[in-house]
């Protein structure tokens, strides 16, 4: 019992550490977003109004990122074009690798997202004299981005997880300063992870949290939001 409080007080001594640490997750969360977010619309903005060959090249392109484990993606986009003569700093290698991937899952969500707004609603628009590209702009994606949340924020805890990935590349995230005090101090292994799922709990509680509020102010009256893009990405 002493030996457990005492491995406690000493954990605490690590606490900042593995917060400023969590800080570099962070960032990294909000760049996977980013990118996951602008390439995912594209792509299912192809795969539904780009015609057949661009929906083909739009449907190759997800299904290749969905396909390569996330690890594989990490030491390809950061050992990769060090063949080349271009090195890259993890942090941009870790953003590559998980934002694409993050932006094949987010695609087959807007995609759903996308179909389940009323043809009605283009057919309006276009007897009104918009043009296509206009009517898409204005009025299907604002739809389809208030029925993506619950697909989406889905998607943002597996980010959130997939930040931990980026220390296989040297990254310094949290997980990298976990192996640090476990490398210091072995007795400390299963407080530190426990102190980093505890972290990554409250991480993950919050964003979905502040998602739900998002989408009951932007809740579209009398349409059922149900969650689009119904294909939920595997973790190991």
């Amino acid at each position: 019992m002493e030996a457990t409080i005492a491995n406690l007080v000493e954990v605490t001594r690590y606490l900042p550490m593995l917060l400023r640490a969590s800080w570099i997750n962070i960032q990294l969360l909000l760049a996977l977003l980013v990118v996951g977010f602008i390439v995912g619309t594209a792509v299912a903005l192809l795969q539904v109004y780009g015609g057949r060959f661009v929906g083909i090249v739009a449907f190759v392109y997800e299904w290749v990122f969905r396909s390569i484990p996330a690890l594989v993606l990490l030491f390809l986009f950061y050992y990769g074009p060090a063949q080349f003569g271009l090195y890259i700093s993890s942090f941009l290698a870790a953003t590559l690798a998980l934002g694409f991937r993050s932006s094949a899952y987010q695609s087959q969500v807007f995609r759903g997202a996308i179909q389940s707004v009323s043809p009605g609603q283009m057919l309006a628009a276009r007897s009104l004299g918009m043009g296509r590209a206009r009517a898409v702009i204005s009025i299907v994606l604002p739809q389809a981005f208030r029925l993506s949340i619950p697909g989406w924020s889905n998607e943002f805890a597996s980010v959130v997880k997939d930040t931990t990935l980026a220390y296989a590349v040297g990254l310094n995230e949290i997980m990298r300063s976990a192996r640090i005090i476990v490398d210091r101090r072995y007795d400390l292994a299963m407080l530190a992870l426990l102190v980093v799922a505890l972290i990554f709990l409250v991480f993950t509680y919050a964003g979905n949290g502040l998602l739900g509020v998002v989408e009951r102010r932007v809740r579209i009256p009398g349409l059922m939001a149900a969650e689009p893009g119904g294909t939920r990405r595997e973790h190991g």
